[in-house]
């Protein structure tokens, strides 16, 4: 399908494993120039190096994107670089496990600064830019603000806070014509994924457990099918969806996944 994303230049947080990854390279697919912005420049010039031999284009920034000033300087790089930015994909974040019995102040502001406070940072230097390209904002999630999930509390919080951001921006940004959503995951394997169930004492027990609660296809969802749909919602083939927290997960957060008895 081809989504008129030719050449438009894609910040992609995070962009170098998991779901940012297949975001960069779908958008590399379609036409567009992905920009990796995260702290290892090594595996993000990987990325690059990986759609460059497809034929596509890439770009890689590093940057501490828990610092304010890495995040203002990133986009002054990106900005130098090509003149121009036309779609921000905040999706850098970790599920770090800072709970409420066991955690403490520094350690849940510090979780905020990795996993929401740098969506607002790159959104706001994005800003004078993306006016002028009428551009797209989308703001990866996680289903652990809406169920909750134990033991998280700095990421349930920061992930609530991704969704109010996401239908704030998309008010307060309809005048500029730029739209803003939000793609919501639920279970998706990824190399940190994989790393957390093989950490775990009965790994293939675990993960048969989870994906037999995953109601369309008992599967996890892929990076390819997030990122096809971030992709989708970056393009003017979306053009009239604004404000909405898209859920990309089988039915988990939604469907009674009572019915898996069914099967």
């Amino acid at each position: 399908m081809n989504l008129d994303l030719k050449d438009k230049v894609i910040i992609v947080s995070g962009g170098a494993k998991g779901i940012g990854e297949g975001i960069a390279k779908v958008l590399a697919y379609e036409g567009a120039i992905p920009v990796i912005i995260g702290r290892n420049i090594h595996d993000a010039n990987k990325v690059v190096a990986e759609i460059e031999d497809y034929g596509g284009k890439a770009f890689a920034v590093q940057a501490e994107l828990s610092s304010p000033e890495h995040c203002k300087k990133s986009i002054e790089t990106v900005a130098a670089q090509f003149g121009k930015i036309d779609g921000l994909v905040n999706n850098a974040g970790v599920n770090d496990g800072v709970n409420l019995e066991h955690g403490n102040y520094e350690r849940f502001m510090a979780s905020l600064h990795k996993n929401l406070i740098h969506y607002y940072l790159l959104a706001h230097e994005c800003l004078p830019y993306l006016k002028i390209s009428k551009g797209s904002i989308v703001n990866i999630g996680s289903k652990t603000a809406e169920t909750g999930q134990g033991g998280t509390s700095a990421y349930a919080a920061a992930n609530g806070g991704r969704n109010a951001l996401t239908r704030e921006w998309a008010v307060e940004l309809l005048k500029y014509n730029i739209r803003v959503n939000a793609v919501i995951v639920a279970e998706c394997y990824t190399p940190m994924y994989e790393s957390w169930i093989k950490s775990l004492d009965n790994p293939e027990e675990k993960l048969k457990e989870i994906t037999n609660t995953i109601p369309l296809g008992n599967r996890m969802t892929s990076a390819e099918e997030i990122a096809n749909m971030v992709v989708f919602l970056l393009s003017e083939k979306s053009g009239h969806t604004t404000g909405q927290l898209i859920h990309v997960d089988g039915g988990y957060t939604h469907l009674d996944r009572a019915l898996n008895k069914l099967k």
